[in-house]
């Protein structure tokens, strides 16, 4: 029974593996996000792009919403973690720190959710892709796999969904707003922005001026 018991657990370790290397190169066929929203609206609009198809505007916008510090880490922004953990012990509304490269391994071979065991996955696995895929590829990756919209996922699909143009196309201010709905895209609407997310797009654009592709 034990033999079988490891011979299933070297199976699990090795396809794992060969995922993550066959990942370097290719987008996911789906995601366990993906499916769950096309299982909740009903619908699934995606359209992967690569990472020169993307152009700079998207990447800049997003960057500077959610992981300023993405190309000098090493898939953990210790000091935002250390600043997510002192606001929520205020008792405020929970914050999170993750790096965009966090969000990847979650969004690409985990699920949803805050429990421990999905965290140390997501540990294990934003180690590997950071020595493995390299940031431009960890990129490429979020920005086609993030959920941007009810069953709406990456920047391409936004962008054709909320301004009718690829995502090459999006002048600094569309892909602000892009940005401006993460984290919570189920909820935030570019088209019909609060006083809130007024804000955040001001703020947004003027950290694009600081951030630097390479």
């Amino acid at each position: 029974m034990w033999k079988k018991i490891k011979k299933l657990i070297y199976i699990l370790i090795l396809a794992n593996i060969l995922f993550i290397v066959w990942g370097k190169f290719f987008n996911p066929p789906i995601t366990i996000t993906q499916l769950g929203g096309l299982l909740e609206f009903g619908k699934l609009k995606r359209d992967y792009v690569s990472y020169n198809e993307m152009g700079s505007n998207v990447k800049k916008a997003v960057i500077a919403s959610e992981d300023q510090a993405f190309f000098t880490h090493n898939g953990f922004d210790y000091k935002a973690i250390e600043k997510a953990m002192k606001h929520n012990e205020q008792g405020k509304k929970l914050r999170g720190g993750s790096t965009i490269s966090q969000q990847t391994a979650k969004n690409i071979f985990l699920w949803q959710g805050r429990s421990w065991i999905r965290k140390g996955l997501e540990a294990v696995y934003t180690f590997i892709i950071e020595l493995v895929w390299g940031k431009d590829v960890i990129l490429e990756r979020y920005l086609n796999s993030i959920e941007m919209g009810r069953g709406v996922f990456g920047v391409e699909a936004a962008s054709q969904y909320y301004f009718n143009k690829s995502s090459d196309n999006l002048t600094k201010s569309e892909a602000a707003w892009i940005a401006t709905i993460l984290p919570n895209p189920k909820k935030y609407d570019p088209k019909n922005p609060s006083r809130y997310l007024n804000r955040k797009h001001s703020w947004i654009m003027r950290q694009m001026n600081h951030v630097s592709l390479k």
